[in-house]
């Protein structure tokens, strides 16, 4: 998944000024994912300015940039995790035993390391986690963005939406994968 990948938006949450958010790994090592979103069309949106490095819950209520690691693995049982950043530079990490259940913060060796580069009509960002904090490989992974814009309109973009509701929570929404390291 080095090449950029279009996330969708939610149909039933059209963006305001948003044209286009695209996501990808930008590096994958024995010791770090580095990952990279890109949103087109930023004059209405609502960027969180720098508060801190710190772990911080309810980062989706903002704009905010999302990572779900599934291990494809079937005896690992549904479990997943999730991963928040803003642009204020707090993120968040959870582990789920299963669709939305068990949640629980997730170790992380190091904070992740998160770059948010403002131009005239794009927001880039770039987040940098220890491979040491994320379940084994391959991964089921899911890329995502929750955008506000002006008057707190929110639209929802995914590699993949399910029926309904938005929710990247859903399988449907962990559309890429990314195998095993390879073996000397």
């Amino acid at each position: 998944m080095l090449e950029p990948a279009l996330l969708v938006a939610h149909p039933d949450h059209a963006a305001l000024a948003v044209r286009q958010v695209s996501a990808r790994i930008i590096t994958l090592d024995d010791h770090w994912l580095c990952l990279r979103w890109r949103v087109e069309g930023t004059s209405a949106l609502v960027v969180p300015p720098f508060s801190g490095r710190a772990r911080t819950d309810g980062l989706w209520q903002s704009t905010c940039f999302e990572l779900f690691l599934a291990e494809d693995d079937p005896a690992a049982g549904g479990a997943y995790a999730e991963f928040n950043f803003a642009p204020s530079e707090r993120w968040a990490a959870y582990d789920f035993d299963g669709y939305r259940a068990g949640m629980a913060p997730r170790p992380i060796p190091r904070e992740p390391v998160l770059t948010p580069r403002r131009g005239q009509d794009v927001l880039i960002f770039d987040a940098a986690l220890p491979v040491a904090g994320l379940p084994p490989r391959p991964w089921r992974l899911g890329l995502s963005a929750v955008l506000e814009e002006a008057d707190g309109v929110k639209s929802y973009w995914a590699l993949a939406h399910p029926r309904g509701k938005p929710d990247f929570h859903h399988a449907a929404c962990f559309a890429a994968r990314v195998e095993a390291p390879q073996q000397p």
